[in-house]
């Protein structure tokens, strides 16, 4: 795609074309498989095939809900999705016959089921499950004893998916917070290995990070005494991301910090391994010798090492922790100490439901337009069903509620690669049937093998895998009586018209990225200064680690909505060149930041340390000046002449004795000013160049 400006056929080749690598366990393949085959098979050999049906459309409709994070907040989720399942089947089969109280029943489920999109991902996945069970159950409209049977049928197939999934919860108490921090490990020691590092990335603004802490923190969090170590892990990661930080901004000899950190990234590596298999770090603890070795041999053969002791010293303290502690949460299982109570910092707790959705309730959130949209469009694409008789109608409103999204990208995604998908799904079920044995048994062997490359392929490729979908489908229901050589055309003709239908819903009344871009910048900036204005406090190191949290929160939002805006229409192309400036300056600056984090405790041996405080307080302050000029779409004010301050205080620490700290001083808030300055050169340039107001 062009770096700027759209491009419609660039666009569509980009969706057709770009294959991620599948990030699926094969565990979770296997057991939501199962989950599906296994009650159809149970109810073919016992003669109750209608039975073993219901159950496996009901696992099938809730398979997404099975996803990574601590057992409790996957067995809410899991509940959740197979009761929405259940009573959403339960009000289609009472009243699909009836036309107008459908109609209302579709919007009603739309809005809410939207709405939940305010919520994340894995909760949309909820109000998208109750959608397309309603409007397939209302296609058989049933008495009142068959709608209770079939419901709770659905509603048992989401059971058993979910006590599949929550199986090993005995046995591998802790699996998903180990796993979370093997990932973190994992990273900490690619990060060591690096010996350069590009400024345009901020190594402490992971996604990775972000998840360990919702899993540790989190309100649906593991609880028991080895969650302390974990939570002593995670501090200790933080710390080892910031030394690594600190340390490449140092201008030591390469050699030794080379080596050191070659040795270090020895030592991560060593504990990931651990944690992800749940055993003693022995090895962790073979390097970290090495690893004391080669400090001691280090310190003690002289040379320059320009600040680079103490960050060593440090560093090889913190790696001593991290393996001892791994040791703790690992082979040994549970700490013999009380569990202290932890919780997510303070700028990551979310409000209340109940407030989330009240405060989305206006014209101006994403949530509540998008609920509309749904709506609206699920409404009209069953009336429009029922209208036309179409033959299996409810293809058309099951595809416009899968297709539809927030973001007009995953609506044009989804559009195209579902009904690609479903035309090479029909293709290909239609060959594999031919070929495959005229039995049962030999079907079920084939949905399995589909399902399983549907489960394992959605996350890589959205088309592969409605193609699998598609041919899962298509045998399910022929154990149902349904031909599956018959109404292909039908299909096809109704998963045009859904996607069409998707797409112009949100072309109708949109919500262009363009128009809140600005605004997710001038956050990730405030969060900075943020970040900034704890630091001014170098005793609070718990504000540090909340703002820092936040920043990273921040930078992963501002990353998101440029991403979405590039793959927009009509995007100006100044405003995604702004948009790109500051947010690799913003980065720039991040970065600064957790090195002045990191030297603190260096920096505390200059005598004049309010100065430097009101230093880093003048910085935070431009810097929230910077983010309501953008947030205003206006030029930045005058600003306090900050290189004067960084002057002046670099000027009155040179007389300092510790000649290491001063030059470390000085070059941090050389840094820093520059950040700043630079973002507020970007933002004056493209007003006075005219950039295009969204």
């Amino acid at each position: 795609m062009p770096p700027s400006g759209y491009s419609l056929r660039a666009h569509a080749i980009e969706s057709l074309t770009v294959i991620k690598r599948p990030d699926v366990p094969w565990r979770v393949v296997v057991r939501n498989t199962a989950a599906v085959v296994l009650p159809l098979a149970v109810g073919m050999a016992t003669g109750y095939p209608q039975i073993g049906l219901g159950v496996a459309a009901g696992a099938l409709d809730t398979m997404f809900s099975d996803q990574p994070g601590p057992y409790r907040q996957r067995m809410r989720q899991l509940l959740l999705a197979s009761l929405a399942a259940g009573l959403a089947a339960l009000v289609g089969f009472l009243i699909g016959g009836q036309l107008l109280p459908m109609l209302i029943a579709t919007a009603a489920c739309g809005f809410f089921g939207g709405l939940l999109v305010v919520f994340g991902t894995d909760t949309a996945r909820v109000g998208m499950t109750s959608m397309i069970l309603l409007v397939i159950t209302a296609s058989t409209p049933s008495s009142l004893g068959h709608a209770f049977g079939g419901a709770a049928l659905i509603f048992a197939g989401g059971l058993l998916l979910t006590s599949f999934s929550l199986a090993a919860w005995p046995l591998q108490r802790y699996w998903p917070e180990r796993l979370a921090l093997a990932n973190v490990y994992s990273g900490l020691a690619a990060l060591a290995r690096q010996q350069n590092h590009d400024d345009a990335e901020v190594p402490a603004l992971t996604e990775a990070m972000t998840t360990l802490q919702q899993t540790l923190l989190g309100r649906h969090r593991a609880h028991g005494r080895a969650m302390e170590a974990f939570g002593v892990l995670l501090e200790l990661a933080e710390r080892i991301r910031l030394e690594l930080t600190a340390m490449s901004e140092l201008h030591a000899d390469p050699a030794i910090h080379g080596l050191f950190r070659d040795d270090a990234a020895r030592v991560l590596a060593a504990i990931a391994t651990a944690l992800e298999q749940g055993e003693s770090p022995e090895q962790a603890g073979r390097a970290l010798q090495t690893l004391r070795a080669s400090e001691q041999a280090l310190l003690d053969g002289g040379g320059t090492l320009h600040g680079l002791a103490a960050h060593i010293h440090a560093l090889a303290g913190q790696l001593a922790a991290a393996v001892r502690n791994a040791d703790w949460a690992g082979s040994r299982g549970e700490l013999r100490a009380s569990a202290a109570e932890t919780r997510l910092p303070k700028a990551l707790r979310s409000s209340s439901a109940l407030a989330t959705l009240r405060a989305s309730l206006t014209p101006r959130s994403v949530a509540f337009r998008h609920a509309v949209r749904m709506a609206v469009c699920l409404s009209v694409a069953l009336w429009v069903s029922r209208l036309l008789q179409l033959p299996h109608g409810y293809w058309l409103p099951m595809t416009a509620a899968i297709v539809l999204r927030p973001d007009f990208a995953a609506t044009f995604n989804f559009g195209l690669l579902r009904v690609l998908g479903t035309v090479l799904g029909l293709v290909l079920t239609t060959v594999l049937l031919h070929i495959t044995p005229d039995e049962p048994w030999a079907h079920l062997a084939l949905m399995a093998v589909l399902c399983m490359a549907f489960r394992y392929l959605a996350g890589a490729h959205y088309g592969i895998a409605v193609a699998t979908l598609t041919g899962t489908v298509v045998i399910l229901l022929s154990f149902e009586g349904v031909n599956p050589g018959l109404a292909v055309s039908d299909r096809v003709i109704n998963t045009a018209l859904g996607c069409g239908m998707a797409l112009l819903a949100y072309v109708a009344w949109p919500t262009w990225e363009r128009g809140r871009a600005r605004a997710a910048l001038a956050v990730m900036l405030d969060a900075y200064a943020s970040y900034l204005h704890a630091l001014a406090q170098p005793a609070q190191s718990a504000a540090h680690r909340d703002t820092r949290t936040a920043a990273r929160t921040a930078r992963t939002n501002a990353q998101a909505s440029i991403d979405r805006m590039r793959t927009e229409p009509a995007t100006p192309p100044e405003l995604l060149a702004l948009a790109r400036a500051l947010f690799a300056n913003g980065n720039r600056l991040a970065r600064t930041a957790m090195t002045l984090e990191a030297t603190l405790d260096d920096l505390s041996a200059l005598p004049d340390q309010t100065a430097l405080g009101r230093f880093v307080e003048q910085a935070a302050a431009n810097l929230q000046a910077l983010a309501s000029a953008l947030r205003e779409q206006r030029m930045a004010d005058a600003l306090p002449d900050l290189r004067a301050m960084q002057r002046a205080l670099v000027a009155s620490v040179r007389e300092s004795d510790d000649r290491v700290a001063a030059d470390l001083l000085a070059r941090i808030s050389d840094r820093l000013v520059d950040n700043i300055n630079t973002l507020a050169h970007v933002m004056n340039r493209s007003r006075s160049d005219g950039a295009p107001a969204p």
